[in-house]
């Protein structure tokens, strides 16, 4: 169920705030409907929930070929370095969102 994580990283276009499109036009040179597109991605980006991430890596480095053992510490790891700080989640923890 990994591609519900994904698919919930929907846009947020109408959000993007003008000024930070206009800055990103201004200092990129790139047009202003793809400007508001990055904002929009990233944005979604950092609305992602902690919940979503484990989720969605884990279908990833599944998809990889990485086996669980693997994943575990690795996730710990991507979570401490993520730009919203997720709490502190235990191997268990981790397994519970991807498992339930």
């Amino acid at each position: 169920m990994w591609w519900l994580a994904v698919a919930m990283l929907e846009p947020v276009a109408d959000e993007a705030p003008e000024d930070l499109v206009r800055h990103i036009v201004r200092t990129t040179g790139i047009p202003p409907a793809v400007a508001a597109r990055v904002v929009s991605d990233v944005m979604g980006y950092f609305v992602e929930t902690a919940e979503e991430y484990v989720l969605r890596r884990h279908g990833e480095l599944q998809a990889q070929g990485v086996p669980n053992a693997r994943i575990w510490p690795r996730l710990r790891d991507e979570l401490d370095v993520r730009p919203v700080a997720a709490p502190p989640l235990s191997e268990r923890q981790l397994r519970r969102i991807v498992y339930g």
